[in-house]
């Protein structure tokens, strides 16, 4: 099975291509194979380039966690696809529309000596109500609201969380000081509280001024990751609705920074950042 490696600020996938092939059957096992970073080619997951279902359509995305399970968006993953898309020639143009589990998303292409090197994604607007999110506070939208686990767990770091969907569920936590939160050990305990049916991908943000933060992420599926395109448009989402932030944002993950725009309401948020090819290979055996 030929398989690329790309990576988005660090978020790094296996890029398979449905384009030019049949795919393995079970995906979700070849996910969790290929992701291995010990005895796989190591990724936070595995992005399946697949002919689109929907008229209009230049490509769908097909995203899979590192443990197998399918999410329904990757910002810095569909900034790949993006550029797979357009570098090898599948569709030449510098606007492109992608289909995912979110809908049907548009991206523009920032294109130097042939090759995308920068990709802006208007990642529709975000979902605020608690039922479709989903998450289960009896509040909604869920804006401040204290959150008892992080309480419990985070030793006084935090106690409120902000919630946001970008298409998949995100739990949004500003904080101080996002080096002195224990990632590691309440990442988990935090992504499948119960308040959240589908699990959550949990942010830890510290605001330095209204334009620009520095965040960390827990994803779903996948444990902490140098980057979460949707998490940091969800952040966007949330400095705003708490009044920390401004309509842009630079947000600085571990992997490098995203610019960032939301306008309020019912208008898009837009996502800008790199999108980087790290290498291509075999993968050996039935796949």
């Amino acid at each position: 099975m030929r398989f690329t490696k790309m990576q988005g600020l660090g978020n790094d996938y296996v890029y398979i291509d449905g384009f030019a092939g049949p795919l393995p059957a079970d995906l979700p096992a070849f996910s969790r194979a290929v992701s291995d970073r010990h005895f796989g080619i190591g990724s936070d997951g595995l992005i399946a380039i697949v002919p689109p279902t929907s008229a209009g359509a230049d490509a769908r995305m097909r995203m899979f966690n590192a443990d197998g399970s399918e999410s329904e968006m990757c910002g810095n993953g569909l900034r790949c696809v993006a550029k797979y898309v357009h570098d090898r020639g599948i569709v030449g143009k510098p606007k492109l529309t992608l289909e995912t589990g979110r809908g049907l998303l548009t991206v523009d292409l920032e294109i130097h000596a042939g090759k995308v090197r920068r990709v802006r994604v208007n990642m529709g607007a975000p979902i605020l109500r608690a039922a479709i999110i989903p998450v289960t506070f009896p509040d909604s939208p869920v804006v401040n609201v204290t959150w008892p686990l992080l309480r419990e767990l985070a030793g006084g770091i935090a106690t409120a969380v902000t919630c946001v969907s970008m298409g998949n569920p995100h739990a949004v936590v500003f904080c101080s000081d996002v080096a002195t939160v224990p990632l590691e050990a309440v990442g988990p305990k935090l992504e499948t509280d119960a308040y959240f049916p589908k699990r959550v991908n949990v942010h830890f943000v510290q605001v330095h001024s209204p334009s620009e933060v520095t965040m960390r992420t827990w994803e779903r599926g996948s444990g902490i990751t140098l980057a979460c395109g949707t998490g940091a448009c969800a952040v966007a989402v949330a400095g705003i609705l708490t009044g920390r932030t401004g309509p842009k944002l630079l947000a600085h993950l571990p992997g490098g920074a995203l610019e960032l725009e939301w306008a309020g309401g019912t208008e898009p948020v837009f996502m800008t950042g790199p999108a980087v090819e790290v290498f291509s290979g075999d993968w050996p055996g039935d796949a």
